[in-house]
């Protein structure tokens, strides 16, 4: 991969939330971390699928890209310019090129607003990127590559349904021409029969206008349809990334084997010999995660492999130390751009 290639590079980016206590002094006592030393990378064009459960710091990782929330450390360059610690108007200009598609169609849309309002409210930001008096025939040409009627322009967020919302708040993000749509779960609020017809839009916009898209989902096979390669997250960090075939048919890490199993089968012969993997508790607090590997309180392998490395270890879910003191790296498998952070990567598909 060439850095021309590249649109979005992440380097050790993090985002951790002070916590205090105290009615006047207010001390503080810890951190909320939630995104701890992500790196990843976004090709031009393509699309990368980022999943995990809720609370493993998807949302605020794209809040942080978008420039909503400044990070505590790490780079993020587009195109090769570092935009990491942008000032106000700095920021303003870098929403020129990457924008967000939010998770809900009828909170991210303002009620009191008409349509060609909410979608012509970009070019009030950014006056520039219409000619001098053609704002009207933008916002209708949008409405009309999303697939909406553009005499609605008048219309109030109400009077559509939650499909054609979202639809809205694809060609408001498509106003000033972006390079990138950070899409945070835009149809986990959708039923299922409108998810397919906005997955299939967000297609034809990719190959149309040339989008790249970092897609967070926590449906696994939405992500596989759309996504060319994929990322996932545990406690703000990544576990594992690769391409989707390498991912979806080569999970390396437990939890992302974990996720996996967990996907609907419509083949009854392929759902009886796949094994399901039922994880225990609940993903750890970020103000405190576990030492060592943050997946160890509820990995399933790791007392597999602690029974292989001390015979007269306890059965009941003895950790190897090395899980529980050593944090481990994103390394790579058999394919270079094949990464797991995890011990016993080289084990997890043969158990």
């Amino acid at each position: 991969m060439t850095s021309t290639d590249v649109v979005l590079e992440v380097r050790d980016l993090a985002k951790f939330y002070p916590v205090r206590r105290g009615i006047v002094l207010k001390r503080h006592v810890g951190e909320v971390k939630a995104v701890d030393g992500v790196s990843l990378s976004l090709r031009r064009g393509k699309t990368l699928g980022l999943v995990g459960e809720s609370g493993s710091g998807k949302s605020t990782l794209a809040k942080v890209l978008v420039g909503i929330e400044k990070p505590t450390r790490g780079q993020i360059l587009v195109d090769g310019e570092d935009v990491s610690n942008l000032g106000r108007a700095e920021r303003r200009e870098l929403r020129r090129h990457i924008q967000m598609v939010f998770q809900d169609p009828y909170t991210s849309l303002n009620p009191r607003m008409s349509v060609g309002e909410i979608v012509g409210e970009a070019y009030a930001i950014h006056p520039d990127a219409v000619p001098a008096g053609g704002k009207a025939k933008a916002v209708r040409e949008l409405l009309d590559r999303v697939g909406l009627n553009p005499d609605h322009i008048h219309r109030y967020p109400h009077q559509f349904s939650g499909g054609q919302r979202q639809r809205i708040g694809i060609a408001r993000a498509l106003a000033v021409r972006p390079k990138i749509l950070l899409c945070d779960e835009p149809v986990s609020a959708l039923d299922v029969s409108i998810q397919g017809q906005v997955i299939n839009l967000l297609e034809e916009l990719q190959d149309d206008l040339g989008l790249s898209y970092l897609f967070i989902a926590h449906d696994l096979s939405i992500v596989r349809h759309i996504a060319d390669e994929v990322a996932v997250m545990y406690l703000g960090r990544l576990v594992e990334s690769g391409t989707d075939a390498e991912v979806y048919e080569v999970p390396s890490h437990p939890y992302t084997r974990a996720l996996m199993s967990a996907v609907p089968v419509p083949d009854p012969s392929l759902r009886d010999q796949r094994r399901e993997i039922v994880l225990e508790g609940d993903m750890p607090s970020p103000v405190d995660p576990p030492q060592g590997c943050h997946f160890h309180t509820r990995c399933w392998l790791a007392p597999l492999m602690e029974s292989r490395v001390d015979p007269a270890g306890s059965q009941s879910r003895s950790i190897p130390t090395i899980c529980r003191t050593e944090s481990p790296k994103l390394g790579a498998l058999e394919s270079p751009d094949h990464l797991a952070a995890c011990h016993f990567a080289d084990d997890v598909s043969a158990h």
